[in-house]
């Protein structure tokens, strides 16, 4: 594995296998009365969130706790940076402190990779403006795999909006490198030209292939990122791209529904469909801290799986 994680480009096929089967080792953790394994016991993570986060910040804190790292929270409010400290500045802060890994989200896209030029430490991508979110593409491959029993072959749908979503840029290039057949759809003003580069299909018309699917994956509508009206109303948009009861209906028997979060109920998915058996929204919230320790553990613990010589089962 390479040395930092920003974009699901620096992962091969095979990394992705290992992340995953990792994770299944440490997913038992959350169950145990004590969650703690000592696996990265005296390693040092900071979670550098530079732009407003609840379910990744707390995923990645936990996930690092619990591999009884020592964890330091850095947002903008209430530090330097909100004093007009740069993050080059901050950065070296946190190198001069002796982190050992960096855990950034940013508004800017490029924002991680700027990073690891001055710092010594591991950095992982977050999430950084419209380019890319790699661990939460590995926590819905996760997700697919443990329900669906496979990556390979699988017929997954991302629907909405794609043009802002960093989430389905890192999922499709995922995806695509594990086997799976992608089709993109949204309004065409929210589909990237450069879409097909990505190796996935690109299609306008939901209802046609709702019936064809495997996974479900409606992304979130992402207003506060969008500087012009790309679709004439909210209305609209879910009469067209939302998921609706009764697009939920003409999926296959065992199809998945997922979505990254926060959800706009009403708007990208129905209140009612986002309840149903088939929704796994919860699971992926779950199986993020696994996959977020399981990362970790293989950037900063070493190669062994954690299952073998076995600091998991000894803790």
């Amino acid at each position: 594995m390479k040395r930092h994680v920003l974009s699901m480009h620096d992962l091969t096929s095979d990394d992705v296998t290992r992340v995953l089967d990792t994770a299944e080792s440490f997913r038992e953790v959350g169950s145990r009365v004590i969650k703690k394994v000592p696996a990265l016991r005296g390693r040092t993570v900071v979670n550098l969130f530079l732009e407003n986060s609840t379910r990744t910040r707390i995923s990645f804190e936990l996930a690092a706790k619990r591999l009884s790292a020592d964890v330091i929270n850095f947002s903008a409010s209430g530090s330097s940076v909100a004093k007009g400290e740069s993050l080059k500045d901050t950065a070296l802060t946190l190198q001069a402190m002796g982190a050992d890994a960096i855990v950034i989200r940013h508004s800017s896209s490029g924002s991680p990779l700027q990073l690891t030029r001055w710092v010594e430490g591991h950095v992982v991508n977050a999430g950084d403006g419209t380019h890319e979110h790699p661990t939460q593409a590995l926590l819905d491959l996760y997700t697919m795999r443990e329900r669906l029993g496979r990556l390979e072959g699988l017929r997954v749908a991302i629907v909405g909006d794609v043009l802002h979503s960093r989430v389905a840029r890192s999922l499709s290039f995922g995806l695509v490198k594990m086997g799976a057949e992608v089709t993109l759809i949204g309004p065409p003003t929210l589909i990237p030209p450069d879409a097909p580069t990505w190796g996935v299909q690109v299609s306008y018309d939901l209802d046609a292939v709702m019936p064809k699917l495997d996974v479900c994956y409606m992304l979130r509508v992402q207003r506060e990122r969008q500087r012009l009206d790309y679709f004439p109303s909210v209305r609209e948009y879910n009469r067209l791209f939302g998921l609706t009861a009764t697009r939920a209906e003409s999926l296959q028997e065992g199809a998945l529904i997922m979505h990254p979060g926060p959800m706009n109920r009403g708007v990208e998915i129905d209140s009612d469909v986002a309840d149903l058996p088939q929704s796994v929204i919860e699971e992926q919230v779950t199986n993020g801290i696994a996959v977020r320790m399981s990362l970790l553990y293989l950037l900063l613990g070493g190669g062994a799986l954690p299952g073998g010589t076995d600091e998991v089962s000894r803790a």
